[in-house]
C-alpha cells in the first residue's frame, strides 16, 4: 500500500523540481555576480566565494551534527543563501564578517526551523541585517564612488574614496537641510545606475543586470510577476507623492528605484517561495507591504535603506496573509 508523504514547503506542482527552481535562480544571479566583479574587481569575487562555502559548508556541518538528517546542500538553496548575502554586503567586507553573516544565515535564519521549506524569514536577509546591527562601520564602509565630489553636500566633509551610497548621500543631505535636487546633479544619472558607475553593495552594481536575472525567472516561471510589480509600483507611487509634495525635500520615485537594493530585493528576495504568501492576492498585498515599508524607513527611519527590513517584517506577515486570502475551495460558493 502507498502512503501519502507530506512534507514542508516549498510545493512544486510541475515538473519541475525544488532542485532546478534553486539552480535556475543561481543562474538568474550571475549576470549581477558578473556587473558586480567587473566594478569591484577581485573583492567581489572574494566576498562570493567565501559567502557561499560558508554557507555551504555550514549548512552541511548543522545538518549533519545537529539535525541528524540527510543533506540537502546540493539542492542549491544554500548556494543561494551564499549569492544573495554576498550581495547585500561591501565589497570590502574583511572575510571573518562574510563567515559570521553565513553562520547567522544558515544556523539562525534556516536551520533553527527545520532547514529548507521550514524557515519564516529568509535567510540572507536575516545574515545581512545581523550584520548591520553588529558591524555598522564595516557594514557601511562601501568601494569608491567616483562621480562623488566632496562638496557635493554643503556642511559636511565627504571624501570621494569613502564610499558614501546614494541614499546616504540623501539623507545626510536631508538632515543639513540641503536642497535635495540640487544634490542630485552630483551623483550619477539613471544610465549610470543601469551599467553600474555607483557606490554600494556588490548587488547593487547594476540595475540591467538584476533585470536580466528577473526575466530569466519569469520566463522559467520560477517567480510570478505579482510581488515586483506591487513591491516596484507602491515604493514608485509613494515615492512620486513626496516628491511631488516636495521635490526640495524628497527625491524622485525614479531615484528610490534605481538606487540602493530595491530592484534586488523586489526581484531575488520577496519573492522567496517559502517566505511569501501562496495566492496571488496574498502577495500583491505583501509587495505593497514592503514597498510602503521601504519608501517610510528610506525617509523617516534610522537608516538610509530600507529593504532588508521592509521584506524581514512582511515576512513575519506572510501565515497571517496566508490565512486571509486563502483560495476558494473546491465546491464552496
Amino acid at each position: 500500500m502507498s502512503l501519502l508523504q507530506v512534507s514542508g514547503s516549498p510545493h512544486v506542482h510541475t515538473t519541475d523540481s525544488t532542485k532546478k527552481i534553486m539552480w535556475t535562480v543561481v543562474i538568474a544571479l550571475v549576470p549581477t555576480l558578473v556587473f558586480s566583479i567587473i566594478y569591484f574587481g577581485w573583492n567581489a569575487a572574494r566576498v562570493t566565494l567565501i559567502s557561499v562555502l560558508a554557507c555551504v559548508l555550514l549548512e552541511w556541518f548543522f545538518q549533519k551534527v545537529f539535525l541528524k538528517g540527510k543533506t540537502s546542500i546540493t539542492d542549491g538553496s544554500a548556494v543561494i543563501t551564499g549569492l544573495l548575502l554576498a550581495f547585500n554586503v561591501p565589497s570590502t567586507l574583511p572575510f571573518w564578517i562574510v563567515i559570521i553573516g553565513a553562520a547567522v544565515a544558515i544556523g539562525i535564519g534556516k536551520m533553527t526551523f527545520g532547514g529548507l521549506g521550514k524557515n519564516p524569514f529568509n535567510p540572507a536577509l536575516v545574515g545581512r541585517v545581523f550584520l548591520l546591527i553588529s558591524f555598522p562601520q564595516q557594514m557601511t564602509d562601501w568601494a569608491r564612488f567616483p562621480f562623488l565630489s566632496s562638496n557635493a553636500i554643503s556642511g559636511a566633509t565627504v571624501d570621494a574614496t569613502t564610499g558614501a551610497t546614494p541614499l546616504a548621500l540623501i539623507r545626510q543631505a536631508m538632515k543639513n537641510g540641503q536642497n535635495v535636487s540640487e544634490l542630485v546633479q552630483n551623483l550619477p544619472s539613471h544610465a549610470q545606475f543601469l551599467i553600474g558607475d555607483r557606490g554600494g553593495s556588490l548587488g547593487e552594481a547594476a540595475a540591467i543586470a538584476i533585470l536580466i536575472g528577473g526575466i530569466i525567472m519569469l520566463v522559467r516561471k520560477v517567480i510570478s510577476w505579482h510581488i515586483p510589480v506591487s513591491f516596484i509600483g507602491t515604493a514608485f507611487v509613494f515615492a512620486a507623492v513626496l516628491h511631488w509634495a516636495n521635490p526640495a525635500m524628497y527625491i524622485t520615485p525614479e531615484f528610490h528605484i534605481l538606487a540602493g537594493g530595491l530592484l534586488l530585493g523586489a526581484i531575488f528576495m520577496a519573492t522567496d517561495m517559502v517566505t511569501s504568501p501562496m495566492s496571488n492576492w496574498g502577495k500583491i498585498i505583501f509587495g505593497i507591504g514592503c514597498g510602503l515599508l521601504t519608501i517610510l524607513i528610506r525617509v523617516w527611519g534610522s537608516y538610509p535603506e530600507g529593504v532588508s527590513f521592509a521584506i524581514l517584517i512582511m515576512n513575519g506577515f506572510t501565515p497571517l496573509i496566508n490565512k486571509g486570502f486563502k483560495p476558494k475551495r473546491f465546491g464552496k460558493g
